[in-house]
């Protein structure tokens, strides 16, 4: 019964924001607390998130509500200039759309910056903010990544690696090359993958890869370069963003993966100190793409925190 009633609720729409189509889709009873879910990128989408998560967090009890932003997946658009004010408007579009006038927000990687600023300029808009595996201060992890990249290919002995990694380092740091060299070096290693992923986690990215949603995971390889070349805010630091919405009653919850390789430890005890241990979890056997690697305790978490 339950079933059947998300499946009745399930809706699907491409709205207009500022004359650009967006793609979005609801899950879930719309009388239930809204979530709005903020892919990663620039050059993300959505489809991962709805096709494995979406629908058993609306199964929860959560009206939810995935889109992918204006020039990025689904939302095609060559206009696009891929900047945080787009990105503002078209969330603001949603709202609008859905009849919102307060949202909890996951901001996912990426995302977690978009959904930071966001707050930051519309706190009357935010019930909540849920980061997950989201950045929060890009050099910081880029050193992390860097440092550690150096360790193995230094303990392997690996000359022609090391070199490739000196090129990325001598790269300007507010360039689309040396953030687009940073993850490249991260994913080649493994940062992103669990090495043995539970059975649970197995399943659902099978069922992911050879669903039909997969053909939809659309990805605009522009996207980073007009990021970085029409955004001035490209390497940050939010914490003091996090720390101020924090003091104006905006929750802050946190979930993190402990094989997350893009993450130091140290970034970690920071981000548990910011938002509270009690707001913090550290998942164990988990990466980057954690709604999908511990999926059972990334929904109680949600679940256990909102309601």
């Amino acid at each position: 019964m339950k079933r059947m009633l998300l499946l009745i609720t399930l809706f699907f729409t491409l709205f207009s924001a500022h004359g650009q189509t967006i793609y979005s889709k609801t899950f879930g009873n719309k009388n239930n607390k809204p979530i709005i879910f903020i892919h990663g990128g620039p050059s993300g989408n959505a489809v991962q998130f709805e096709a494995t998560t979406a629908p058993k967090l609306a199964e929860r009890g959560f009206y939810v509500i995935v889109y992918d932003r204006r020039g990025e997946g689904r939302s095609a658009d060559e206009n696009a200039k891929i900047t945080y004010n787009e990105a503002f408007d078209d969330l603001n579009e949603l709202y609008k759309k859905y009849n919102l006038t307060k949202a909890n927000l996951i901001g996912f990687s990426f995302g977690g910056l978009v959904t930071t600023l966001f707050s930051e300029k519309y706190p009357e808009k935010v019930n909540s903010i849920i980061l997950v595996s989201a950045l929060f201060n890009q050099q910081e992890s880029y050193n992390h990544i860097l440092s550690s990249v150096r360790k193995i290919y230094t303990e392997k002995g690996d000359t022609e690696n090391l070199k490739k990694l000196a090129e990325v380092e001598s790269l300007d740091k507010n360039s689309a090359k040396y953030r687009g060299g940073c993850f490249a070096l991260a994913s080649e290693n493994g940062y992103f993958k669990v090495a043995k992923p539970d059975k649970e986690a197995v399943e659902i990215y099978q069922g992911y890869e050879t669903g039909e949603l997969y053909k939809s995971n659309i990805r605009n390889k522009k996207a980073p370069g007009l990021f970085y070349k029409n955004e001035t805010r490209n390497n940050i630091n939010v914490k003091p963003v996090l720390e101020n919405l924090k003091k104006k009653g905006i929750r802050l919850y946190a979930l993190y993966g402990k094989q997350d390789g893009i993450f130091s430890p140290s970034q970690m005890t920071g981000m548990k100190n910011l938002v509270g241990a009690q707001n913090f979890h550290f998942l164990d056997n988990c990466s980057h793409y954690l709604y999908a690697d511990q999926q059972k305790a990334f929904l109680s978490s949600i679940e256990g925190w909102l309601k």
